[in-house]
């Protein structure tokens, strides 16, 4: 196909003179990997087809929120039906309030829950909230984990534990980010060394559980415990970011999975995205009554959207968490992830590739490494160029994986074992092409 008939080409070169980029996020423009973004012109079940009418087997799902995969029936009617009902009030409708009961039922560390539009927003809120909550001004966060892209939030390592961090996007000036500490993930050591310096003021620690945008990696469990057992000590409290995770590694999210391995565990606030919204603007957070009618309108900390509560996401949120409820669900989601990683894993280690693996009910991550990386600087010695030339193989066969090393990969119920059977094959015709180049 030549350049004049790619779409494809012709929509990004339009776009990149209206749009920054070309893209409203940055990691569609395929920066990191090179080529020209695939701009979707439609998708359905585990399939988008691009502008130029080529179909691809789907493993961003929207980043996480397509569980169910694209155009679910049922989803699609409940939201045809709020349409017609209307777009947005700014009023109260029982809807919000049935999809605060589903979430509440399936979350146990929550009593109480907001509705938000974006992850960004709910994990804004949720430190807001922990500082009102506390009196306290700074906070934890850990490399690599990403919380959106609030000021606060924007952030690397300071020099040392005894400092915080530094702005790492302009326009964020060094003092709205001087509250922020940046520690190592999986680091319990620097845990315990950051709580002895700073304990007192520590409003909350932030954690992604199992860190999506470092790829897929999890919180080991002495580390999660620590975390815990710190800010009980301290009076800080403990965020739990799911939303990445949350309805996507478990109908209880990561939470549940470290309930299991820890008696008694659970975050005192949780931030929720992606699958409750079903594919719509949706987020929330939420957590024990006590801290939560800290919000306005009954507590003094300040908290507000227009949005918020959209009738028709909340209908599309319903109906997803009506389906992954259903018995047996995660049971074969989960089995369809393991089927797919593993298949990878083979393919690459027959052509002695390195490659390492890691995956949880329907969220999967993989390494050009020997060993599965603990933190954010293991993961970056992945070789990238390597990275680059796998994403374009697949690419070039139908198959859609994250445009970035950096980020983690969704199966949906919608993916079949044929398309799985069609990943690994494109993957082993990869792998072997690379295993000849090197």
């Amino acid at each position: 196909m030549t350049p004049s008939t790619d779409r494809n080409q012709e929509l990004f070169e339009r776009a990149r003179r209206l749009i920054p980029g070309g893209v409203n996020s940055p990691v569609r423009a395929f920066k990191a990997v090179g080529g020209t973004p695939r701009f979707v012109a439609r998708a359905q079940g585990a399939y988008f087809w691009d502008a130029n009418g080529k179909r691809h087997i789907d493993y961003i799902g929207s980043w996480g929120p397509m569980i169910l995969g694209h155009g679910h029936p049922a989803v699609v009617e409940a939201v045809q039906k709020a349409v017609l009902e209307g777009f947005s009030y700014g009023a109260p409708t029982e809807r919000e309030v049935e999809l605060a009961e589903e979430i509440v039922s399936l979350v146990p560390s929550m009593d109480m829950v907001r509705l938000v539009s974006s992850g960004t927003e709910a994990a804004m809120s949720a430190i807001r909230l922990a500082r009102g909550a506390t009196g306290r001004s700074k906070l934890i966060k850990f490399e690599g984990c990403y919380h959106g892209h609030a000021d606060a939030l924007l952030v690397k390592a300071g020099s040392g534990l005894a400092t915080f961090g530094n702005p790492t996007s302009a326009g964020v000036p060094a003092e709205v980010v001087q509250h922020t500490l940046v520690l190592e993930y999986n680091n319990v050591a620097q845990l315990d060394e950051a709580f002895a310096l700073h304990g007192k003021d520590i409003a909350c620690l932030m954690i992604e559980p199992i860190a999506g945008n470092m790829n897929f990696v999890r919180a080991s469990v002495p580390f999660m415990r620590r975390c815990r057992e710190l800010c009980t000590q301290h009076g800080a409290l403990l965020v739990f970011d799911e939303v990445m995770t949350g309805f996507r590694v478990a109908l209880g999210g990561a939470q549940s999975l470290y309930a299991k391995a820890i008696p008694g565990f659970k975050p005192d606030l949780s931030v929720l995205g992606k699958v409750i919204g079903g594919g719509m603007p949706l987020a929330a957070f939420g957590g024990p009554r006590a801290i939560m009618e800290q919000l306005a309108p009954q507590g003094p900390v300040y908290q507000a959207g227009t949005l918020s509560g959209n009738p028709v996401a909340t209908a599309c949120g319903l109906a997803t968490l009506k389906e992954i409820r259903k018995a047996g669900f995660f049971d074969a989601l989960a089995a369809k992830t393991a089927t797919l990683v593993a298949g990878l894993k083979a393919a690459a280690s027959a052509e002695s590739i390195p490659f390492s693996t890691d995956c949880e009910g329907g969220m999967f991550g993989f390494f050009l490494l020997p060993q599965l990386p603990q933190n954010y600087s293991q993961v970056m010695q992945t070789e990238s160029a390597l990275f680059n030339r796998l994403f374009h193989g697949l690419l070039d066969r139908g198959i859609y994986i994250a445009p970035a090393l950096y980020e983690a990969g969704f199966v949906s119920s919608a993916h079949s074992e044929a398309d799985l059977a069609e990943t690994i094959s494109a993957a082993k015709e990869v792998f072997q092409a690379l295993s000849s180049r090197a």
